[in-house]
């Protein structure tokens, strides 16, 4: 028997987190039914307490399995929006991120499709988020003017530096230069409440001590770096691949064939750095409790009553995606 609640892979590794993530984002489980979905999640459950039906075989589990944590959230359990899934990020990225790269010309161009960037993004980290810190809809509201807005500023305000500055060449990064500003911002905001209130932590038994500001600030600081990385290659290598085949004169006339071309080759770039980006660090991140003490005393000195004196060397918490 495997055990259900752990990845099969050892996530004490890069590699072992890889192999989870890529097998965790698949993005064919995007078009999966809910139906089905909740049939894996009931599959799950049974198998969790050995009442699986007869006849149900490892590989059935298994994919059971990857429905389940690919569709429902860590925390809550509860199904979530297709398109805020880490599963959808491939097709959703890919489309959105070629449209960028490709229509950076024109101001409404660029404010257009930060705009559809950042709404996605909005939807990704609310997905995404930790769910045992709750956000009011006012929080959300003022997170994604504010994410939206400064990608727009960056965007626009980097490509009017550059126009005057800079050779045609270089505008072809105002896209990532924007999407690096904004997850600064969409993140951390969209997650403010976890800064607020802090996050659960646990011991290594899995036993809730209290709720840490330290391990939300770790936490989302590791997602935003992931985050970025998981844009980085697309968006910093395809402007180069763009005016490379742009001297050709047969590829510089076929221009309906640019944004499909720069659309397939993100797809390509992401299919691999989304679970490269997730796996960065580990999903049941960890923190010294001797940080605990040196930056939340008051929350060290309730540790201590917590635990009754014994303070584990190490906590750990949910990262988030």
């Amino acid at each position: 028997r495997i055990d259900i609640d752990k990845p099969l892979w050892d996530q004490s590794t890069f590699v072992g987190r890889f192999k989870h993530f890529l097998w965790m984002t698949d993005f064919r489980t995007c078009v999966v039914g809910e139906t089905e979905l909740n049939k894996a999640k009931e599959l799950v459950s049974q198998y969790r307490l050995g009442q699986e039906p007869p006849g149900t075989t490892v590989e059935q589990v298994k994919y059971a399995k990857k429905l389940f944590e690919s569709a429902f959230h860590p925390d809550s359990g509860d199904l979530q929006n297709v398109f805020g899934r880490m599963s959808f990020q491939v097709p959703g990225g890919m489309i959105i991120t070629g449209a960028m790269l490709q229509f950076y010309k024109t101001a409404p161009a660029v404010i257009f499709w930060q705009w559809v960037n950042q709404s996605f993004n909005a939807l990704v980290n609310y997905t995404n988020r930790n769910a045992n810190s709750p956000t009011s809809t006012t929080q959300l509201g003022v997170a994604y003017v504010s994410a939206t807005s400064s990608a727009l500023v960056t965007a626009l305000g980097y490509k009017a530096f550059l126009q005057k500055r800079a050779s045609p060449f270089f505008q072809r990064y105002v896209p990532f230069s924007a999407v690096a500003a904004a997850n600064c911002v969409n993140i951390p905001l969209m997650r403010q409440n976890e800064l607020s209130a802090g996050i659960e932590i646990q011991d290594e038994n899995g036993n809730v001590i209290g709720k840490s500001r330290l391990a939300a600030a770790k936490g989302i600081s590791q997602v935003v770096f992931s985050r970025i990385t998981m844009a980085a290659p697309g968006m910093l290598i395809l402007p180069i691949i763009m005016e490379r085949l742009e001297k050709n004169p047969w590829f510089k006339r076929a221009t309906f064939l640019h944004a499909p071309f720069q659309t397939l080759a993100v797809g390509c770039f992401l299919t691999f750095m989304v679970p490269t980006a997730c796996g960065l660090f580990p999903q049941n991140a960890s923190m010294s409790t001797s940080m605990i003490r040196r930056f939340e005393p008051e929350f060290y000195a309730e540790i201590e009553k917590t635990t009754n004196g014994k303070v584990p060397d190490q906590v750990y918490f949910n990262k988030g995606l």
